[in-house]
């Protein structure tokens, strides 16, 4: 299921994930020529951050979100271009020298069909780098989400609601690399548990994007009790005594090539 976002509002409240994605580009160790797609690129700044590192090559991020996408398109310059696509349905052969894909992957579920996307779309020799959440990610979010779809007065949205994550374990997904076509595959997990500075920005996370997927099946004249429950329970649930707000943040790491 695609969802859409707020894009403008996405790039105010995603701080920690503009953090991973620049650790991430730091590690791709670009000559400068390549072409690299940026696999759900968001609002784009991560993604004009590499094509700093391209000065003779290209790079094009995608996203199933028209927020996202109309958010990104005005940093687009000559080696920066963006595109409006899902990425279950990317159908690139031997066009990229590097996929790189930060705070995404756990939002598609079938990645053994994203594995055999990715293998097909890499040029031979080229390479992936993944960063995406994994299991014991958003704790107490998933906490107070999972008690929210259940009380009385909001089940009845929520019949044929589909959990919108994955987040595997490392072992999981050690074991669905190695029956991808890909070769010398590297996982590994990192905790990136975070503190937010105060619960006016853990909120602006709440909204964009954890929220979105559940939002989307209340009625409109119970979206906002249903939003400031939420609120509510997770400033309980995560604030700390100097004010700050306290959410785990469990990593998957992936690197391979084709």
């Amino acid at each position: 299921m695609v969802y859409e976002f707020d894009g403008k509002k996405y790039e105010k409240a995603s701080a920690h994930q503009k953090e991973w994605g620049a650790k991430l580009i730091s590690e791709l160790s670009l000559n400068g020529d390549e072409r690299v797609l940026d696999l759900g690129c968001g609002d784009g700044v991560n993604t004009a951050l590499i094509s700093k590192l391209l000065p003779y090559g290209e790079v094009v991020g995608i996203d199933a979100s028209k927020g996202m996408i109309d958010t990104a398109k005005p940093k687009e310059k000559d080696n920066l271009r963006f595109r409006l696509m899902d990425i279950d349905a990317i159908d690139f052969e031997n066009e990229f020298d590097v996929i790189y894909s930060n705070a995404t992957l756990h939002w598609v579920k079938n990645h053994h069909h994203l594995l055999n996307n990715v293998h097909r779309a890499l040029k031979t020799g080229g390479s992936l780098r993944f960063n995406f959440a994994g299991e014991g990610n958003c704790s107490h979010f998933f906490k107070v989400i999972r008690r929210a779809i259940k009380m009385d007065e909001f089940t009845s949205y929520f019949k044929n609601f589909s959990w919108p994550w994955y987040m595997p374990s490392v072992d999981e997904y050690s074991q669905l690399v190695k029956k991808s076509k890909l070769q010398n595959g590297e996982i590994w997990n990192e905790n990136a548990d975070r503190f937010f500075p105060d619960t006016q920005a853990m909120i602006g996370w709440v909204d964009q994007p954890s929220l979105v997927p559940f939002l989307s099946y209340v009625s409109n004249t119970r979206k906002v009790d249903f939003r400031n429950y939420v609120i509510e329970k997770m400033i309980e649930e995560t604030r700390q005594d100097d004010g700050r707000c306290f959410e785990t943040f469990k990593r998957i790491n992936l690197f391979a090539r084709k």
